[in-house]
Order: structure tokens, then sequence, then C-alpha cells
């Protein structure tokens, strides 16, 4: 396998998409969130809250009808729609006002209008894409592995970020080993054309020429709802502008460490997603006071 490495705090902060003192909404970046279900609307409240608290400048969800009222008495500041009003021409990223798009967390993988959805997002947004939760099930078919690769022809970043379980079945038709899971986002990567997150105690990260590992990680963070405010901080930073290896990488290091920095004020037993949402601002800034840490 080729060499994996870890980002340092300095490169970290590097990253950090600080605002200009002329930024507005829209120049910090949208995220259009495709979340959530009738089953499972609180995914599409952490995913969304969580984009916020990551800097975006503008989250708009679109969700399943029964859930519009939920999440947006859950936070105010959301822009929540039901999802039949996803538009048919999807906005694009444009010079000036970055875009991004998750989809989705929450998904019912009972429905069938999750797998059109991925689908749909995949086939018309001309922006960065990623996909999260039961909505990874849409990539182990043959429509959504021609989608993708499009997209990667086009030169459209599309994120994806399976846990072990997620990550094996999309390997399985693929006959990828799941044995490393270094190797496994390595070679999901270069598979489908994405830059695979596999997550875990230790997570992976990979673009096909790169691996990161991520190690910072806690077992607070093995709690329902902790994927979908990981999904959503990516998320954010896509829609800042970030490279996509970079905001996966970025944003895996601050869920880790506001998963910490939950455990600290909750502890490992107590902590939730909700919890590690409220933590990214600690985790903000303690990676800004933390010392170099090479890589």
């Amino acid at each position: 396998m080729q060499d994996v490495r870890e980002y340092s705090s300095d490169e970290l902060v590097a990253l950090l998409p600080l605002p200009t003192n002329d930024a507005n909404k829209y120049t910090r970046g949208v995220l259009a969130a495709v979340v959530g279900s009738e089953r499972y609307p609180g995914a599409a409240c952490l995913a969304a809250y969580a984009s916020q608290r990551m800097g975006a400048g503008y989250t708009e969800v679109f969700t399943h009808p029964s859930a519009v009222d939920l999440v947006r008495g859950f936070r105010p500041s959301l822009v929540v729609r039901p999802r039949t009003a996803l538009p048919v021409n999807l906005p694009a990223a444009l010079p000036g006002k970055p875009r991004a798009y998750l989809v989705g967390c929450g998904f019912d993988a009972e429905d069938d209008e999750s797998t059109r959805l991925v689908y749909t997002v995949l086939k018309r947004a001309d922006a960065p894409v990623i996909i999260d939760g039961s909505g990874l099930d849409a990539l182990a078919t043959p429509k959504g592995r021609r989608l993708l690769k499009r997209r990667f022809l086009n030169g459209l970043s599309t994120v994806i970020t399976p846990h072990a379980g997620e990550a094996a079945r999309l390997a399985q038709p693929l006959n990828l080993p799941t044995d490393d899971p270094g190797q496994l986002a390595r070679s999901l990567s270069l598979a489908l054309g994405v830059i695979a997150v596999v997550k875990g105690p230790v997570t992976f990260i990979s673009d096909g020429e790169q691996t990161v590992r991520m190690a910072h990680g806690t077992p607070a963070l093995a709690k329902a709802g902790t994927g979908d405010v990981l999904a959503g901080m990516i998320g954010a930073l896509l829609a800042q502008g970030l490279d996509a290896l970079d905001a996966a990488a970025l944003g895996s290091e601050l869920h880790a460490r506001a998963g910490l920095a939950a455990a600290a004020r909750w502890s490992i037993i107590a902590t939730t997603a909700e919890d590690v949402v409220d933590c990214i601002p600690a985790a903000l800034a303690e990676l800004t006071l933390s010392p170099t840490q090479e890589a």
C-alpha cells in the first residue's frame, strides 16, 4: 500500500475558511442538503445544524414533507423545503459564490424515492457533492457508478463517507478486498472516482493518489447521529470552496476534536450527536491553539 500521512496542525489551521471582511452569506458558501426521511427526520436536523456551525453561509434543507416543520423548528435560521421542491435545474457553484450538495443522511432504505434523489443530485449538480448514510446504497448499482464516472470525467468532486459496513457493501460488487481500511479507501476512490472517507476508530481518507489517516477519534462518537454531523461538517467545508480531500481531512479532524471536547464535558458515556455539534466551536478554538504536530 502507498504511504499514509496525517495533516499537521499547521496544515489544518491554514485550511480554515476564515470569512473576509466584506463577506455575505452567499460568498461564504451555500450548502443544499437533501436529507432526512419520515422515519429519520433527526438526521436532517443534525447534518444541517453541523453545517451552520462549520461555517456555511446559507444552509438550505430539502427533506421529507413530514419532517419540514420539525427541521424548521429545530433551527429557525435554516431554509427548509419539502424535497419535492428540489429544483429541476440545480444551481451551480460559481466564482465568488461557492456551493455544494449533501445527499443521503437519514434516508430510509425502504423508500424508493431515496435512490432517485441520489441519482438526481449526481446527475444535475455542477458543484461538489457529498453522499452519506443510506444514500450510499445508490452507488452500489451500475447507474450509480456510471453517474460517478461522469462526474469524475467532468472534473466534479464527489465525497463518500461510509463506515466499515457500508464500505464493504460498496466494495462487494467490485471484488475489492476489505481487510485493510486504508487500502479500501484508496481502492474505492480509484474504482468509483471519488474521495472516500472510510470512518472508524481510525478514519482513512483517499483521493486515489494520497491517503490520509485521522487517528484522534473517541468512543464517545459511537452514537447514532454522529455520522450525520460529520457529513454536515464536510459538506459545509466543500460549500466554502475547499478542495475535497482537504475538506474531508479538516472535517474529520474537527469532528474528532469536537467529540473529545464533548466527552470532556459530558463524559464518553453521556455524549450525544447534538453535544458534538455544540462543541464544534471548541474544536475550532482548540485547533488554532494547539502546538504544531508534524505529519
